[in-house]
């Protein structure tokens, strides 16, 4: 009796225990479902999410750069600076130093570019259904961007914010959004239209060729016609002016008043640097009523100088583009020995590339399409492009009286270039 007991015992203790796994991998489950279908009914189908991810871009995309700019990364905060084939997705962060500026194209095909000194989160570029609609976001928390919209498809929207301002811009719009150091705001339409709703609470439309500002509160504080960049006359892009031997030159600067809007007066600036950095100014002159300027005692060398108008409301023009001059020794750079040495590429990222090498001071390179002058002590350097299948450069060097010499260099492309 005792033995048949103990068997009746010890089969009973084991199905017990398939009965208690059995029960604990029906809880699970049991709880596992659950909670898949709580976080569908709060979020949605996660499956329909990463459909729509599937045909999203790869993000954001340098068009060019110059200078320091920088990319921190969202998930990692991580601090890049930026190649050419550097992605942005959303929530990275674009910055720009005081001798960056950066070209970033867009999901829906627009440009935006990012001025010196400058910080913008891209905080949303999706493209769903082909393309028939796009969802675009900046937000700008510091200095000034321009942006240019294509044709926006049916239910796209790009939406540009600011820390006072939420604006949403309609297809075919040039804008730019300038957030000042005072906390203070401008925001200005020379095509196009855009709706902002400020942190106000007001509503409205700017149309093109109008400029808003809006003080601290987030209120508006003047409206009224956009007022133009001045136009520069002379010195003209990359004009070479003589000098005698070791001597100084003065050099007057002239621009003609902004085809629309009234100049009270002008702003001026001269810098060794096409970023007029504080350490390159030269010269600066602000209140001028006139048209023209003389800058005194100008030595051998490579000068940028730009202008902006000031209305009589305080509205700020943007400053025209740097245009370029150089200043050489009278007879520099004539003759037939026209030389390049010291060459050298610096590889940057995708196919470009920084050119750097020596011929005579003041002497205009160019490469591929692009060009810039040698300083005064003949070094020059230029970012270009170089196709992958290029195993040969030629680099054109002229001087002040157009003499020309070609020099044809080996060049081996970086392995891994795009």
């Amino acid at each position: 009796m005792s033995t048949k007991s103990s068997r009746f015992d010890l089969e009973w203790w084991v199905v017990s225990k398939r009965m208690i796994y059995l029960l604990v991998i029906l809880l699970v489950v049991g709880v596992a479902a659950s909670g898949i279908g709580v976080y569908t009914w709060l979020y949605g189908n996660p499956f329909k999410g990463g459909a729509a991810e599937a045909h999203a871009p790869a993000g954001a995309r340098f068009i060019s750069f110059d200078g320091d700019v920088r990319v921190v990364r969202a998930q990692t905060r991580e601090s890049l600076l930026a190649r050419s084939d550097t992605q942005l997705y959303p929530g990275d962060i674009v910055q720009t130093q005081a001798d960056g500026r950066a070209r970033i194209q867009l999901a829906d095909g627009s440009n935006l570019i990012v001025r010196p000194n400058s910080v913008v989160n891209i905080r949303d570029n999706t493209s769903f259904e082909g393309g028939q609609r796009t969802n675009v976001r900046v937000a700008v928390a510091r200095g000034q961007i321009n942006v240019r919209t294509e044709q926006q498809p049916e239910g796209g929207s790009n939406i540009v914010e600011t820390p006072l301002s939420k604006n949403n811009l309609a297809g075919q719009t040039g804008a730019s959004f300038d957030v000042r150091e005072d906390n203070s705001e401008g925001i200005r339409v020379s095509s196009g239209q855009l709706e902002t709703v400020t942190r106000g609470g007001v509503k409205t439309t700017v149309q093109g060729n109008e400029y808003i500002a809006l003080n601290q509160q987030g209120n508006i504080k003047s409206r009224e016609s956009l007022l133009a960049m001045p136009l520069l006359l002379s010195p003209r892009d990359l004009d070479k002016i003589s000098v005698a031997d070791k001597g100084s030159t003065s050099v007057t600067l002239r621009w003609v008043r902004p085809p629309t809007g009234a100049a009270r007066h002008y702003r001026v600036e001269v810098a060794t640097s096409p970023f007029f950095v504080p350490a390159g100014k030269v010269t600066e002159r602000d209140q001028l009523e006139a048209t023209q300027f003389s800058v005194s005692d100008l030595r051998v060398g490579i000068y940028f100088w730009r202008v902006r108008a000031v209305a009589a409301s305080g509205q700020i023009s943007e400053w025209t583009e740097p245009q370029k001059f150089t200043i050489i020794t009278a007879g520099q750079g004539t003759g037939e020995h026209i030389t390049v040495s010291n060459v050298a590429f610096e590889f940057i990222g995708g196919s470009i590339y920084m050119a750097r090498g020596r011929t005579q001071p003041g002497n205009t390179v160019r490469i591929n399409g692009r060009e810039t002058l040698a300083a005064a002590d003949g070094s020059f350097q230029l970012q270009i492009s170089m196709p992958k299948a290029a195993r040969e450069i030629i680099i054109e060097a002229e001087d002040s009286q157009g003499t020309r010499n070609d020099t044809r260099l080996p060049f081996t492309p970086v392995a891994g270039q795009q």
